[in-house]
């Protein structure tokens, strides 16, 4: 059970990132929105550095590399290769390397570089369609959840159960299907709001894996009453990538 005080600042902080997001949105301009995701992306390698274990901050300032160059390359995702291909040099060259970097920087570097290529590719509407289809999930698992309830879903998620899911993933697949961008048909859009929904259960479920691996409740504090940036962005880490990889197969 919620605590009062506690629900008011998970309220209050509900608010304040939506009103945040509205306003970004509606400005709709490319640099603002590279910004704000960037800034979104350096805490949260930050939150899953300390989640991986590693004690200094050489994965932020790569991530931080790869962002600003992220801004002049068309296809943001393919710098996850380029990325590769130099940390493999380095421990090729050396003999030796901190392996766990890497692991920052696929976790959750390259879905912020999704993100960012969702922008790109398919505007305002794509990050849109992509928001309303998390946020359907979250909500609806949490009240299906909560009234029918019963099987567990995962021993990673104890609080998950089975009926939630299906209720959310059900309730966001409807609800995706009405921002469907212009570029699909609404069979389409309801295949992919479907996928993508599942796909945001299961970064929900890879975050709870690894704050349970580290022996953490959140993976940080700057957000009052939720936790950690990627306590709130874990589903959109999985459902980007996967939204961006299946309107580019059909389109």
């Amino acid at each position: 059970m919620i605590k009062k005080e506690n629900l008011n600042k998970r309220v209050a902080t509900a608010v304040a990132l939506v009103l945040f997001v509205a306003f970004v949105g509606l400005i709709d301009n490319m640099f603002l929105i590279w910004f704000c995701i960037g800034l979104f992306m350096i805490v949260s390698v930050d939150e899953a550095r300390i989640l991986f274990g590693i004690e200094n901050k050489a994965p932020i300032t790569y991530a931080l590399i790869v962002w600003i160059v992220a801004l002049f390359y068309p296809k943001p995702e393919d710098l996850v290769f380029v990325v590769a291909i130099v940390f493999a040099s380095i421990l090729a060259y050396k003999g030796t390397a901190d392996k766990r970097v890497f692991s920052v920087l696929l976790y959750p570097v390259v879905s912020y570089l999704f993100l960012f290529s969702l922008y790109l590719g398919f505007g305002i509407g794509g990050l849109l369609w992509l928001i309303v289809i998390v946020v359907s999930v979250d909500i609806g698992a949490y009240f299906t959840g909560k009234k029918f309830g019963k099987r567990k879903f995962s021993s990673t998620s104890p609080n998950k159960t089975i009926e939630g899911v299906v209720g959310g993933v059900t309730i966001a697949t409807i609800v995706g299907s009405f921002f469907t961008i212009t570029e699909l048909s609404l069979v389409v859009g309801i295949v992919i709001s479907f996928v993508v929904a599942v796909s945001s259960i299961f970064g929900d479920l890879f975050e709870s894996y690894l704050k349970r691996e580290a022996g953490v409740k959140d993976s940080g504090n700057i957000l009052p009453g939720h936790g950690g940036v990627l306590d709130r962005t874990d589903g959109y880490l999985f459902a980007g990538i996967v939204m961006v990889v299946l309107i580019r197969m059909v389109v």
